[in-house]
This record gives structure tokens, sequence and C-alpha cells, in this order.
């Protein structure tokens, strides 16, 4: 028999119509059926990064398909080189990403309390609840958390000349992360680069003066900040001096070359008087543009674009150093720091256009012939470069990676300077919270409030379980704990020292980013629980 080409209707003349075209070239799912293969999917992500939960947590390798070799803990790193396929999946790796980007911190988290909603919404859904009343029973025992945390969660000093409270919680969140054994050290290099670009007025905090540069080779130790900027390029010719002070810099986007004819036309030379002449014209008009730099008053010219060995030679005998082959985010992060215009004409170069900057010098690394120019005392201190060294590429990315954790998680408390305590406490504190206000309600939604309840209690979990504890039993005790005490500061003591008070660890996170964690995961698994059909292209092979 033949395959019919869609799904037939008949209209009231008795004539057919198709409804559904090339249905037998697609593959539905719907109801429970579509609910529950989205569950599955993202369980299955959830599992994945779960290990890496925490400060035992364990890294993961991930090899792109070049070859490349990522090793990271961070979970919108793990999620983003993941290569997910199915369509919640790549749902679960934006809600990673927009914690990344509104937090910077709780990556992993996020997930694994998704997947742990999605977890519980199951057994819901097989209790015969209907997914849309899961869904808002969510929503209120979200609502519920956040409220309990904004009463359990405790303000936070902020002061330039007490740096202490902000560097322990650096400190937690650098604890999960590759680069803890230099842990107080890289703390203190991130609050410091936040603290010297904040505007603690207005609670703001410009990421784009904050230059993170790698460095292979040294130790992670060495790892320094720099109050100024850190270019990876060294002067154009090696006899140039590599150390200038109060120094004057032409920042210039116009290269160091004659004028090109801009038409379609063409130069003929056909005699050596000619090519003489042509030369002489190329060398007077490089002689011109090093005048026109020199007169401004510059004493290091920075350029965009390189300029060939003619020029360079040229510049060596006019005494004026210069840089070639700049990026364009360095130039202006240069221009911001110097307090100099960038010139795009040497026509239009003038004194005033001029950055200042008190030292300019060259920093050698090792026995190899790599050099980096740093720009130092400059007349905006704001900006600020943080040069990280480590013992390969791997190390120096991941450690990249981690600071930026750090960076975001200070910044975050400038902004809402209120604290909750780690280590699954407040978790905790809000599930025994959900839990009680599941008793109160007399509607459906109580079996939601206490799915609510359970899923909060998947980090603790996950935490003890990765620092080799017996998961059930540790999260019993906490829980008992901060029941009998009344107090939300008891979490999982990862680190075996056998006092579970976050408190006097100093385990202490962001109440912003608590809070951004229960909403986007509820979205999401919200979103998830209103899909109940899906259809895809069948697979023809």
């Amino acid at each position: 028999m033949m395959s019919l080409p869609g799904t037939f209707a008949c209209d009231e003349y008795g004539r057919p119509f198709i409804v559904l075209r090339d249905q037998e070239n697609q593959k539905r799912l719907t109801g429970n059926e579509a609910i529950k293969s989205h569950i599955l999917a993202a369980k299955q992500i959830a599992s994945t990064i779960r290990t890496s939960l925490g400060p035992k947590g364990l890294d993961k390798m991930m090899v792109s398909g070049d070859g490349e070799v990522t090793v990271t803990n961070d979970g919108a790193t793990i999620m983003k080189l993941m290569d997910v396929d199915h369509e919640i999946g790549k749902l679960m790796v934006q809600l990673s990403q927009s914690q990344d980007d509104e937090i910077g911190d709780g990556t992993t988290g996020v997930v694994v309390l998704a997947g742990a909603l999605l977890e519980q919404a199951e057994s819901l859904l097989d209790r015969g609840i209907h997914p849309i009343r899961i869904a808002d029973g969510f929503e209120l025992a979200a609502q519920c958390a956040i409220k309990h945390l904004d009463s359990i969660a405790e303000p936070f000093p902020i002061a330039l000349d007490n740096k202490e409270p902000l560097v322990r919680v650096a400190m937690t969140t650098l604890g999960s992360k590759i680069v803890n054994k230099c842990h107080r050290q890289m703390a203190e290099i991130a609050v410091d680069a936040v603290l010297t670009v904040a505007d603690l007025e207005k609670k703001d905090v410009n990421f784009e003066l904050i230059k993170l540069e790698c460095k292979v080779g040294g130790r992670m130790e060495d790892t320094c900040l720099v109050k100024g900027v850190v270019v990876d390029k060294t002067m154009s010719h090696s006899q140039m001096p590599t150390t200038l002070k109060d120094v004057k810099l032409a920042i210039l986007t116009c290269p160091f070359e004659p004028p090109k004819p801009k038409t379609k036309h063409k130069l003929d030379v056909t005699s050596a008087d000619d090519y003489r002449k042509l030369r002489e014209y190329e060398q007077e008009k490089f002689l011109q543009m090093v005048q026109q730099v020199k007169d401004a008053g510059a004493t290091l010219a920075i350029c965009q674009w390189g300029f060939d060995d003619e020029a360079n030679h040229l510049l060596l005998q006019q005494k004026l150093p210069a840089v070639r082959w700049v990026g364009g985010p360095e130039i202006e992060l240069i221009a911001i720091a110097t307090g100099g215009r960038i010139v795009p004409r040497f026509e239009e170069l003038s004194a005033d256009k001029l950055g200042t900057a008190g030292l300019v010098r060259e920093l050698s690394f090792g026995t190899t012939k790599d050099k980096m120019l740093v720009i130092e005392e400059c007349k905006n201190t704001r900006a600020v470069t943080i040069l990280i060294r480590g013992g390969n590429q791997m190390l120096t990315a991941e450690a990249k990676r981690s600071i930026h954790d750090a960076l975001c998680v200070v910044r975050s408390l400038i902004r809402d300077s209120r604290i909750v305590y780690g280590g699954g406490a407040a978790e905790t504190s809000c599930s025994l919270a959900v839990a009680r206000e599941a008793d109160q309600l007399s509607t459906l939604e109580q079996y939601a409030f206490r799915a609510f309840s359970v899923a909060l209690e998947s980090v603790p979990l996950a935490l003890a379980e990765n620092s080799g504890l017996p998961p059930i039993e540790t999260l019993s005790e906490v829980k008992a704990r901060q029941v009998a005490e009344n107090s939300s500061t008891f979490g999982v003591d990862c680190m075996l020292t056998g006092n579970a008070d976050m408190k006097d660890h100093h385990v202490i996170e962001s109440l912003h980013s608590k809070k951004q964690q229960i909403i986007l995961a509820t979205q999401l698994v919200k979103m998830i629980l209103k899909i109940d059909d899906v259809r895809t292209p069948a697979d023809n092979n």
C-alpha cells in the first residue's frame, strides 16, 4: 500500500485535503512522553557536571575537533565545549551561560539545581499531576526560597581600607579551582584589581579597564597585578631603548607608509632616475611623518599597523622609539590609561592628543627572547592588567577563567553587598523553609513545594558526595543542626575539618548570585515542563 503524504480530512462536500504534510518524514513526541524525554536529556547533562561541584570537585578534559585540549572545572566552560546535540541540552548550556554573563560564578550549581528540579518533576508527573500545576508550584516555591534568602542574608562591609572580607569571598570562589595552591594571592590580586577600577559611589565596576594577559612560563605564584597596561609586543628595533621615563605617547592608527595612489592607476617606472626620485620621495615622506610625530612632542609611537625596515631604521636614526602591530583592544586600553587620543592621520597629531606615562619598560622572561611591554604610572591609574603565569597554556587558560570568576563575584558584591553562607548552608536553609511552607498549603501546589524542597538538597548532597562523605548522613546531620540551633550557617564540611559552621570557615557567597541561581533554574524548568509536542525531521539513514 502507498504511504499517504499527510493526514487527510474531508470538507462538507467530501473533498479530501491534507492537514499535515510529510508526516512520514517527521518524528513526533507528544504529551508526557515528550516531557519525559526532555527531563532525561537534562538529567544526563546535570549528572555530567555534578561531579565538578565544590572544592573537591573533579576537572573535566575537553578535546575539540582540531585536537585542542581544555582542562577545566568551570561549569560554563564545560557546557560551552560539550558538543550538545539535544535541543533541551542546548537550553541547559544557555542556562549556565546566562548565569556566567550575569554573575560569573555559580554556573555548575545552577545546572545541578535545574537537573534536580526536573528529576523531582518526573516523579510528580508519574503521580498524575498536570505539568502546568507543577510549573506554577515551582514558581511559588522559588519565590518563597528567595524571600527566605533575603531574611537570612547578612550585610557585608566594603571599604577600601579593609579588604579582608572581600578577599575571603574571592577565596571561596577560587576554592574549587585549579589555582587553589596559591589561593590567597590570586584572591588578593582579584580584589585589588576590582577596587582599583571600582566606582564605589555608583556601585559599578568597569571590566573593560581590567585586562587579563597570559604568558606561559614561570610558576603560578609569579602571577602579578600591574597598575598599567601590559602589551605582548616589543620595541620595533632591537637597538631602541628598553626603558623610557616620563613618556609622551603618540597613539596612531595610520601606517608609517608613503601614500599610495587611491585609484586603480599604476605607476610606471621606466628609468633609474625615476626610481631614484620615487625612493627620495618615499624617504622624504617618511622623514616628514617622523618629524610630525616628534614636533608634537612624542617620545614613543604606538602604531596599530606595521612599517617596513626602512621606516624602522629611520625611526631609530631619529631617536623615536616605536611599537608596531598593537591590536585594537590594547590601543583603546592604552588610550584610556594614558589619557591620550587615538590619532587616525599624521596631520591631526598635536601635543594635546598625546598620552602620558611615567614609565615604559620591557619585561624579559626566562632564558628565552620572550619580551613584553609594560606601560606604568599612567595618568588614569584605573586601568590595570593581571599578568598570569603558569607552566603550560592549559594552566594559564584555567587560571584566567578562575580569576575572571573571582573578579565577577567581587563586582557583584560591590553592586549588592549582602551575603549568605556557602557549603550548601543557604540551600539547606531554603529547603527547610520551603518544606515548612508546604505544610501550610491546602492546594495541590504543596506537592510541588515539597519536590522543590528536595531538589534544593541536591547541592549539599553533591558537595558531600564529591568530598567523599556519606551524602545522606551528612545532609541529615546539617539539617538537624540548622533546625536545632535555628542557624543558617551550617553546611557541608568539605575540607573535613570537623567543624561544619561555614561562618568560621569564611565560606561566603553573594546573595545576588544565589538568588539568580534559583530564579534561572526555575524559569528553565517551567519552560521545559510546558513543552508537550516535539516535531523533528526523521533520520533517513
